[in-house]
């Protein structure tokens, strides 16, 4: 075989150099790069191919005597070649003028459950990974967590998640408060049926002037800023618990990866409740006048989804 990485890499840095230009001639001299680029991964898949059949017919003249590690490098090539000819499709297909579909396009080759996500933000419009939803209480506990291929809606999401809390705790919550990404007419009359007495999901488009003032109520406006603040524990369970970028591949690995965080934060979270209760009781030990008075009633937990 032989070596084109360095071929490679030389058009790679030089399609990152024409990007800057932003104008007819680079997108021209970017797509003769990407052809270029094409008919390399092209020449090395032929050459895999040849390999792989030869490797394999060795392999089974061996029988017995080939190693488990040689056949482990036999199933790794033949994924490696499945995988590029499917990212040598798409190239083909973006040359043409076409369009790979976003749902089923591969855009990496050791995580082929990735997918292109709009985030929508100004530095990063386009992200690559998994869509994940997570749903805690007033306390910060998170109470369910879910991670998912591509970009589903959000809408959908919002009923499962609450069925799961209510099999698990044995009652709906009285409250649920969520972006306007899940506003879905079928949502609060789903929510509803489940039992949940109090839904405040703000309104896509314009709005009726009975939704408004429903919506500029003291108590939606009060879960709306709580559910503000959620933004917050979203992004520090990135930052301290690996939610920002998962090390196992695939969907499964995502999975793994964000319940082993969710896992720690909470048990970090839990310790630190009870040692808040346990130092509130102390105080009220110490300050109370007779025995039989117990500690202030906790108020009545209210999971989000975000």
């Amino acid at each position: 075989m032989r070596d084109r990485r360095r071929a490679a890499g030389r058009r790679a840095r030089s399609i990152s150099a024409h990007l800057k230009l932003r104008n007819d001639e680079a997108k021209a001299a970017v797509a003769r790069i990407t052809a270029e680029l094409a008919d390399l991964a092209e020449s090395s898949l032929k050459e895999a191919g040849s390999v792989l059949t030869n490797a394999t017919r060795a392999a089974a003249r061996s029988g017995t005597e080939a190693s488990g590690k040689a056949f482990r490098a036999l199933v790794d090539l033949e994924t490696a070649m499945a995988r590029g000819t499917k990212v040598l499709a798409q190239a083909h297909e973006r040359l043409a003028g076409g369009m790979p579909e976003s749902a089923t396009r591969l855009v990496s080759l050791h995580d082929p459950d990735a997918r292109p996500i709009k985030k929508g933000r100004l530095g990063k419009p386009v992200e690559f990974g998994y869509k994940a939803q997570v749903v805690d209480n007033t306390d910060g506990v998170i109470v369910d967590h879910c991670v998912h291929v591509g970009a589903v809606p959000d809408g959908p999401l919002l009923t499962p998640a609450i069925s799961r809390l209510k099999a698990l705790v044995g009652r709906a919550p009285k409250a649920v408060t969520a972006d306007r990404g899940y506003s879905e007419a079928k949502v609060e009359t789903e929510l509803a049926a489940l039992g949940v007495t109090t839904t405040v999901i703000p309104k896509r488009g314009r709005a009726t002037a009975k939704r408004r003032q429903h919506e500029h109520g003291r108590g939606f406006r009060k879960l709306v800023k709580w559910r503000t603040g959620s933004e917050g524990r979203i992004s520090y369970l990135k930052r301290g618990f690996g939610w920002d970028r998962t090390l196992l591949d695939g969907i499964d690995g995502a999975t793994t990866w964000c319940g082993l965080g969710v896992l720690t934060h909470n048990a970090l979270k839990i310790a630190a409740l009870i040692e808040d209760r346990e130092r509130v009781r102390e105080a009220h030990r110490q300050g109370r006048p007779r025995r039989g008075a117990g500690p202030p009633p906790r108020p009545h937990a209210k999971p989000h989804a975000a």
